[in-house]
């Protein structure tokens, strides 16, 4: 296969999906990457298919080594990766530090940083086989912010995306672009409290939480 491909881990829900769909729109087939619900993956590779792109459903689970090499295989097979955003991530443990479990802290940590490592180690070999691409890492407003008293511990992640974004883009330079894009509170499913996004709107600047079609033109 000769076709333009984007891998986006977390794919198929929030703002994976928005971004999967801008590529799309954009004229790039799309490998999703999603860890448990298949049914939401399928649905964004079907809207996908609408648009004429190609799209390819990979079960992945980022933390695990063999399975995200397994994933860029798949993507390798299916086509010529020339790009891969690293979105998936998680906030399982939420609230002050001090009220949460270090096992759900770590399994978060894990998620939104080591995941976001092991798939810019993989990506680059598929990137290199391509002539060259680029990596974009959904990191967060909170790694600058802090987000006291919710998750503090998820905070120090996106910190460490961005510093793995900074100095992986001068590792990699000229051949594969890294950077980032950090979003505020969006609104996705991705809070355990669903109307998080209403209660920030007050003290943002324009007054309301974002899309994440807004977050996707950002990556696209």
């Amino acid at each position: 296969m000769n076709s333009s491909e984007v891998v986006v881990t977390g794919g198929g829900r929030g703002i994976g999906r928005a971004i999967s769909l801008r590529l799309a729109q954009a004229g790039r087939d799309v490998v999703i990457g999603f860890r448990s619900d298949a049914d939401s993956a399928e649905s964004v590779a079907e809207e996908i298919r609408v648009l004429d792109q190609r799209a390819l459903c990979v079960q992945v689970d980022t933390v695990d080594e063999a399975s995200v090499a397994a994933m860029f295989e798949a993507a390798e097979r299916f086509g010529r990766v020339t790009g891969v955003v690293n979105n998936a991530g998680a906030a399982t443990a939420v609230g002050r530090l001090e009220r949460n479990e270090l096992a759900a802290i770590r399994r978060d940590i894990d998620v939104n940083l080591f995941g976001v490592i092991a798939c810019c180690k993989y990506a680059q070999a598929s990137l290199a086989k391509s002539g060259g691409g680029a990596i974009v890492n959904i990191s967060s407003a909170a790694g600058t912010l802090g987000s006291p008293s919710t998750y503090v511990h998820y905070a120090a992640a996106k910190a460490g995306v961005d510093a793995l974004t900074v100095g992986l883009s001068k590792e990699l330079a000229p051949g594969i672009r890294v950077n980032a894009v950090s979003p505020g509170t969006i609104w996705t499913q991705f809070h355990q409290d669903p109307d998080r996004p209403a209660q920030v709107a007050s003290v943002t600047p324009l007054g309301r939480a974002g899309e994440a079609a807004e977050i996707a033109g950002a990556a696209a």
